[in-house]
C-alpha cells in the first residue's frame, strides 16, 4: 500500500470522502492531534484502523461527530448534564462517555456498552464528517504506544504502508488530548484530564 499525502483543502476533502465512502481509512488533523479513523459504522474499515495501529482489540474506539444534534446516532440514552455540557465545549476537546446504541459495530465498542464521542473544533474535519453522513471513528495517529507525530509528514512516515490516506492539515496545536468525563454511571467521573481542566468543568460536574 503506497501512503498519499494530501492538502485538506477542498480537493483533499472530496478525495477523503471518496475513501471514506469505499470503505477505507485515513488520517487526519483535529484540534488536538492527528488522527487515524473510517465509518464508524463500518466494521471491516474500524478493523483497518486496529490493523494500521497495533492497537489492541479490547480497546475501544472514540467517535467524532459533525454536530451536537448526531448524538443519538451513536447513544441510546443522552442525560440532560450531557447535553449541557455539549452545548458549553463543543466543539472542542471534551470526550463524553455515553450508554452505546446496541447496534453499534462491536470491534467499536470492544464489546463494552458505552461509546466515546466528542465534536472536533476543526472545521473541516467537521464538514468531512458531515458530508460522510455517519460519525467517524477517530484516535491518535500513531502506532500503539508510539508518540503522535504533529505534522502529516511524520503520520505518513510512522504509518507508511499501513495508511492509504493523510491529509495534511499543517502543524496539529493541540498538546493535550481531550478530556474525558464519563456519564454513563450514577455521577459524573473524569476519566482522563486533558485539554479542559477539572476547575473549567466544575460549575456542570459539581451540582
Amino acid at each position: 500500500m503506497i501512503t498519499q499525502i494530501a492538502d485538506f483543502d477542498d480537493a483533499g476533502l472530496a478525495l477523503a470522502l471518496q475513501h471514506l465512502q469505499q470503505g477505507q481509512i485515513l488520517c487526519f488533523p483535529t484540534d488536538t492531534v492527528y488522527g487515524i479513523g473510517g465509518s464508524a459504522l463500518d466494521a471491516a474499515a474500524l478493523a483497518q484502523v486496529f490493523a494500521a495501529k497495533a492497537r489492541p482489540a479490547t480497546v475501544a474506539l472514540p467517535v467524532l461527530l459533525a454536530e451536537i444534534s448526531d448524538l443519538p446516532k451513536v447513544s441510546r440514552t443522552i442525560p440532560d448534564l450531557a447535553w449541557r455540557l455539549a452545548e458549553a465545549w463543543w466543539p472542542g476537546g471534551l470526550t463524553l462517555v455515553l450508554p452505546a446504541l446496541a447496534n453499534l459495530p462491536s470491534v467499536l465498542t470492544a464489546g463494552n456498552a458505552t461509546i466515546a464521542v466528542r465534536v472536533p473544533n476543526h472545521g473541516q474535519l467537521r464538514k468531512l464528517i458531515g458530508q460522510c453522513g455517519t460519525p467517524i471513528a477517530g484516535t491518535s495517529a500513531n502506532l500503539h504506544g508510539q508518540p503522535t507525530p504533529s505534522m502529516a509528514q511524520g503520520v505518513a512516515a510512522q504509518l507508511a504502508g499501513r495508511v492509504p490516506l493523510v491529509l495534511d492539515g499543517g502543524v496539529a496545536t493541540g498538546d493535550q488530548p481531550s478530556t474525558i468525563v464519563d456519564l454513563s454511571g450514577e455521577r459524573p467521573s473524569i476519566l482522563r484530564h486533558g485539554v479542559i481542566s477539572a476547575t473549567q468543568l466544575s460549575p456542570w460536574l459539581d451540582t
